[in-house]
């Protein structure tokens, strides 16, 4: 029994991951009959989480499911299963579990990705004789959407970005062993590409994951010869495209994620009931179909939507229709309880619109305009932006937020490929931020230019949209989703995008089946048809870049596109990042008493 996911996920990442949970512990531990605990880290609570709900866990016969870390109750008659990473701290836990009194019946221990020799050896000195499976599974990666993946390390930032960064090496190595892991999820060896840019980090990044897959096909006895399969992955560092992340985008969750404070996919707003407000919260995610559905739409069509559809309903219930409140619908749904749900998520998608709508009036709408101007480098007419200055000075006159300031500064620097020393500072200044001016000056240690190098910038030539119907506030589209068209295309300019390992044959994302040596899904209906374009951006991914994924996939449906990132960017978290990439490291330190 599979979770029940969004329309049209069946072959997305939760559905594969939480298959891959079922085929390997649930698999095994259905053949220890009974009752067992399911044990969890950090980590692997997130990972479970984005993929099953408790219910699912139940069907298996996992009755409790524990923290790792915190303070367990012993339940000696029990089995107990270990789903943690692989790190000293989760391994000294589980040995301690064991070690003098047993807290459970056995063990039997997964670990997301490879475990050091060192670790293993521990384990089993430790408590060997109490574990039955130790197994590794191969999933480190978060699926967050049934075509997004994280590897939920926003500290990674700061350890490839900063100039006081001590484990940029490490780091890169621990993502690239996450990325062979979403490889082996799929089932594919891909084809690695990457961008030529001025940091190495996605040369390194690439020359990382070529070995680890190489290594990872050969270790393993059935895999061994496993040649490349349809599948692409291009690897590309923030930097190259630094607009998207900062431009106030119109879709519905781009927009909601930048304007409204929403916390681990949490939406906290208030529902009036009469003369009263009751505190809500909602989770926007795939279970709510509506979400799914509005989620890549702009926000004026998601605003014509919600209402239609919550007439529908209304006419439904043959109900009159009057002006659609807050409040008629809080007394609609105690009328009728079969449309609970149905209405529940309306009405948080009717107070998301809203909260949107609002931010939207009051100032987001008098800066799109010129936002969109500084990026496209022309107006909605088409006509060339001769004078940026002129365009940028409106923002800086109107009392805007600071940061609203900031961001079309940085537009502004942006579209010139640097400014001057002596214009950055009077930005500066006029912005009133000359104490935290690094928001500006650190985008330099993303290989972005703020001071101008020379009159000679190369500006990375944009595929023609002429034809494409936007709005006006809309026109910009993000770098990367030229990039997936073009590589479906198979026009990838090979200067700009190095070879690091070639597919089997010309890859232009239309393979009529994908090319595997031994399709091990328990169900035929598992099998995709098409190619895999995997794309992953060093440094976090914005939500306009996480759309332009289903939007190309949508538009050649021989090809699924998935994209991920080292974690998930708003606009205003970037921005929190690029400033402190100058802090120095905390120093620690100890204080030894002299005796006297």
């Amino acid at each position: 029994r599979g979770v029940k996911m969004a329309a049209g996920a069946e072959h997305g990442l939760k559905h594969i991951v939480w298959q891959k949970i079922k085929d390997s512990i649930i698999a095994d531990c259905r053949k220890a009959k009974g009752w067992k605990l399911l044990i969890l880290d950090h980590f692997t609570t997130k990972l479970l989480s984005s993929c099953c709900k408790m219910a699912d866990l139940t069907c298996e016969e996992i009755t409790i499911v524990e923290d790792l870390f915190k303070d367990r109750e012993p339940v000696p008659e029990m089995k107990a299963i270990y789903f943690i990473t692989p790190v000293e701290k989760s391994v000294e836990v589980l040995i301690k579990d064991f070690k003098t009194k047993p807290k459970y019946k056995a063990a039997y221990v997964y670990f997301t990705d490879y475990c050091p020799d060192a670790l293993f050896n521990s384990l089993k000195t430790g408590c060997g004789k109490s574990i039955r499976v130790c197994k590794e599974i191969n999933i480190s990666f978060l699926p967050q959407e049934s075509q997004v993946f994280t590897l939920d390390n926003p500290a990674a930032f700061k350890s490839i970005y900063s100039s006081h960064s001590t484990d940029k090496k490490q780091t890169l190595e621990a993502i690239a062993d996450q990325i062979v892991t979403l490889c082996a999820t799929l089932d594919e060896n891909p084809g690695i590409r990457y961008k030529r840019e001025p940091l190495d980090n996605a040369k390194e990044l690439a020359n990382l994951v070529e070995y680890k897959l190489t290594k990872h096909y050969e270790m393993d006895e059935n895999l061994k010869r496993k040649g490349k399969t349809h599948a692409q992955l291009l690897i590309v560092d923030r930097g190259f495209d630094p607009v998207s992340p900062i431009l106030h985008e119109l879709t519905y969750q781009a927009m909601a994620y930048d304007l409204i404070p929403i916390e681990n996919d949490t939406y906290k707003y208030q529902l009036k009931d009469g003369s009263s407000a009751k505190d809500r919260e909602a989770l926007l995610n795939e279970d709510d179909d509506l979400w799914v559905r509005l989620r890549h739409m702009h926000v004026a069509e998601v605003s014509e939507q919600i209402p239609k559809l919550v007439k529908e309903i209304k006419a439904n219930k043959k109900q009159r229709d009057d002006k659609i409140t807050m409040s008629g619908l809080s007394q609609l749904m105690k009328k009728m309880p079969a449309f609970r749900k149905q209405l529940s998520q309306k009405t948080i998608h009717l107070n998301l619109t809203e909260d949107c709508m609002n931010h939207f009036n009051k100032s987001v709408e008098k800066l799109c305009k010129a936002e969109q101007d500084l990026a496209n480098g022309a107006d909605a007419e088409g006509q060339k932006v001769k004078d940026p200055m002129r365009t940028l000075l409106p923002v800086l006159l109107h009392p805007h937020s600071t940061s609203d300031k900031i961001r079309a500064v940085l537009l502004y620097i942006f579209s010139l490929n640097g400014t001057t020393e002596e214009n950055l500072t009077k930005l500066i200044q006029h912005v009133k931020i000359e104490n935290e001016s690094e928001v500006i000056l650190n985008w330099k240690d993303l290989g972005v230019p703020i001071i101008s190098q020379s009159s000679l910038q190369r500006k990375s030539t944009r595929r023609d949209r002429s034809n494409e119907e936007t709005y006006n506030l809309s026109r910009w589209t993000p770098l990367i989703k030229d990039v997936m068209e073009d590589a479906m295309e198979n026009k990838l300019d090979s200067k700009e995008w190095i070879l690091k390992s070639e597919c089997p044959s010309s890859w232009n994302g239309s393979g009529a089946v994908s090319a595997r040596q031994n399709p091990r899904h328990a169900n035929q209906d598992d099998r995709r048809t098409g190619s895999r374009l995997i794309i992953f951006v060093i440094g976090g991914i914005s939500h306009s870049e996480m759309r332009c994924a289903y939007e190309v996939t949508q538009a050649v449906k021989s090809c699924q596109v998935i994209i991920g990132s080292t974690h998930i960017l708003t606009p205003k978290s970037l921005l929190d990042d690029i400033q402190a990439l100058s802090k120095p490291p905390v120093a620690t330190f100890e204080i030894i008493e002299e005796k006297a």
